[in-house]
């Protein structure tokens, strides 16, 4: 049998595969080989962090015995609330009292060292929004990506580059500084006037970086919350380019920094930029309680330490009301045209803010994203010595997906299809359907390397700015090297459960090691044309199957590449990925009939159904049975 005692990556095991909502049933079986004597199973259900005693405990019952005789015991039951549950087995086997644990690759095996299996229960009911489904997201850097040639005011304390595509400053001013203070004058129009581009990459969504009031390049140090930067444009600007974008069908969702401020801001003003009066300069300031001041007013909470970013009080009632409340910061962006947002630091907000932020955005507009910047595993993070509940159904839609990221890069590296696959369904088990459905799913992004320099560059392992712009540039032998590579990781990453989110220039073939070399120019007349047409084939072909925006995801095991399916009833396509340098046959699962329609990246031999070293391609067709190979952990 594929699975011996226990595996909850194996729908024979548990039933339904993955997360479930409050009050629905779930099944549970256990497997027992044949010829050994077994006395009072049970299963123990726990809470998450209550280890003392079970929150339940489920009798098993005999069902009808496999065909190599192994025993099959189950039971049934179903958990009232939405929470975090973990479970184990506890029996007498072979005359000895024992528990069934989960070991590694998930498999159940009796002893005391192990782990146990999780079950998330998300809140009945629980949706996230349909339209943005099977699309692809695309990232950008406003500063970075267009300008539209039209000359903005210059805040002072900022330095405008002469020339588009010069390497971003990363050297400290002379007083020892590292200052992200120079511009290159992208803009709001400038994206606009790229939208019909956007469109030809399949592109459905954007997700800006900040576009408010701040004085760094990044603009994480927010200024003003209620205004656009004036080196983006305009209020104006800013609902021309959402209401061009709606009529292409792209949707925009804009990054909500909450956690802090700038310090250079209306709110603290510690710079004296700002005529009103700031919480570092009066208590009296109605921005005031907003902070946590230690020895006022030169010793404060800030992010990480950075003096320039104070931290604020999220739960403070005027703070709250400020984001969240009906004229707040929230709906005036929505008002305007924006889709949804994405949270930046989700795991440094406290659940009273974000509880609140969700009901707030919902009621503005129940079809708006909410998005979280969390990089682990985000359903049973623990933060701050607290458990996360974000994708219990009251917090987050989703997540951007660094668990994807890695694994994906990792397999490009290294070809070990069972780890990969491990990884994506521990993922897909512990997150609910309809969050995976709009998992934003990224090989690069603004805070670390970009693909290419990740995959063929050197290792930085934490070197300084100066050592990276001193090898920034790849030869042409990795860049041609790290192009293939990244040719296939696009092709996971474009059909894995969830939403591509491509970074603006990866497709033109940007590389660059963190901040500030991962948000260089777009090179616009000089982008690799070969890298953005396949991209462009990729998006529309992605675009083209609807099977992407919900379908069921099916790993295959046994195969020298890695292969998995994604089904949506019948209609099925067949995912194959060779990451070795050795051509290998792409077997055909049991059950899939292929039709003719097919994407491939490297060289494919339909013919033989070979796959050249470092290549892929996607097979559409229909799915008639349950394939019998699929993959379920343990081994391979």
């Amino acid at each position: 049998m594929a699975h011996r005692y226990h595996n909850s990556f194996d729908p024979a095991c548990k039933a339904p595969f993955g997360a479930v909502e409050a009050e629905q049933k779930i099944e549970i079986r256990l497997y027992l080989p044949a010829g050994q004597s077994w006395e009072d199973p049970l299963l123990h259900i726990y809470e998450a962090d209550k280890w003392h005693q079970p929150a339940a405990t489920v009798g098993l019952q005999q069902q009808a015995d496999a065909a190599d005789g192994t025993v099959c015991l189950g039971g049934s039951f179903s958990l009232p609330l939405a929470g975090l549950y973990f479970y184990c087995f506890e029996l007498t086997l072979n005359g000895s009292r024992c528990r069934i644990l989960r070991g590694e690759g998930g498999e159940g095996f009796p002893g005391e060292h192990g782990g146990l299996w999780q079950i998330t229960v998300c809140r009945k009911g629980f949706a996230t929004p349909d339209r943005f489904k099977g699309g692809v997201m695309y990232q950008i850097f406003p500063d970075r990506f267009s300008s539209s040639g039209k000359m903005h005011p210059v805040p002072a304390g900022r330095e405008l580059h002469a020339r588009w595509g010069e390497t971003p400053k990363f050297l400290p001013d002379m007083d020892g500084e590292y200052r992200p203070n120079d511009f290159f004058g992208g803009d709001l129009k400038g994206i606009r006037d790229k939208l019909g581009y956007l469109e030809s990459l399949g592109v459905t969504t954007i997700y800006l970086n900040p576009i408010f009031e701040a004085h760094s390049n990044h603009r994480y140090n927010t200024a003003d919350y209620r205004k656009i930067d004036p080196m983006l444009g305009t209020e104006q600007d800013f609902a021309d380019l959402c209401a061009e974008a709606a009529r292409r069908g792209i949707l925009i969702i804009l990054d909500g920094v909450f956690s802090h401020t700038g310090s250079d801001s209306i709110y603290f003003n510690r710079e004296g930029r700002y005529d009103s009066i700031g919480a570092w300069q009066s208590k009296e300031s109605p921005y005031y309680s907003w902070f946590n001041f230690k020895n006022y007013p030169e010793e404060y909470e800030s992010w990480w330490g950075f003096k320039t970013l104070p931290e604020v009080k999220e739960t403070d009632p005027g703070y709250l009301e400020f984001i969240c409340g009906r004229d707040g910061v929230l709906h005036k962006w929505l008002e305007l045209g924006a889709a949804g947002w994405r949270l930046d630091v989700a795991d440094e907000l406290p659940d009273e803010f974000l509880d609140q932020l969700r009901r707030s955005v919902k009621a503005k507009d129940p079809e708006a994203l909410v998005l979280g910047e969390v990089w682990e595993d985000a359903s049973c993070k623990e933060a701050y010595g607290q458990r996360r509940r974000y994708l219990q159904g009251d917090q987050l839609d989703s997540v951007m997906n660094y668990p994807f990221r890695d694994a994906i890069l990792d397999f490009v590296a290294n070809h070990d299809s069972r780890s990969f696959l491990l990884r994506i369904l521990e993922v897909v088990d512990h997150y609910p359907k309809c969050v995976c459905d709009v998992l934003m799913n990224f090989l690069s992004t603004h805070d670390v390397e970009r693909a290419l320099t990740r995959m063929v560059g050197e290792p930085a392992n934490g070197r300084d700015r100066g050592w990276q712009g001193a090898n920034l540039r790849l030869s042409p032998q990795q860049y041609r090297r790290g192009v293939e590579m990244l040719r296939i990781a696009a092709l996971l990453q474009y059909t894995l459960p969830g939403l591509p989110c491509l970074y603006y220039g990866d497709e033109a073939g940007l590389y660059g090691y963190r901040d500030p070399f991962n948000r260089g120019c777009y090179p616009w007349g000089k982008e690799d044309m070969d890298l953005v047409n396949f991209f462009r084939r990729l998006g529309q072909f992605r675009r083209g199957n609807d099977v992407f925006a919900k379908g069921e995801f099916i790993p295959l095991s046994g195969s020298a590449c890695c292969r998995y399916l994604r089904r949506e009833g019948q209609k099925a396509v067949l995912v194959a990925v060779n990451a070795d340098q050795q051509p290998c046959r792409v077997v055909l699962p049991q059950g899939f009939v292929p039709a003719e329609e097919s994407f491939s990246a490297g060289q494919w031999q339909p013919e033989t159904h070979t796959l050249g070293g470092c290549s892929g391609v996607i097979l559409c067709g229909s799915l008639t049975k349950d394939p019998e190979e699929r993959f379920v952990g343990g081994s391979f």
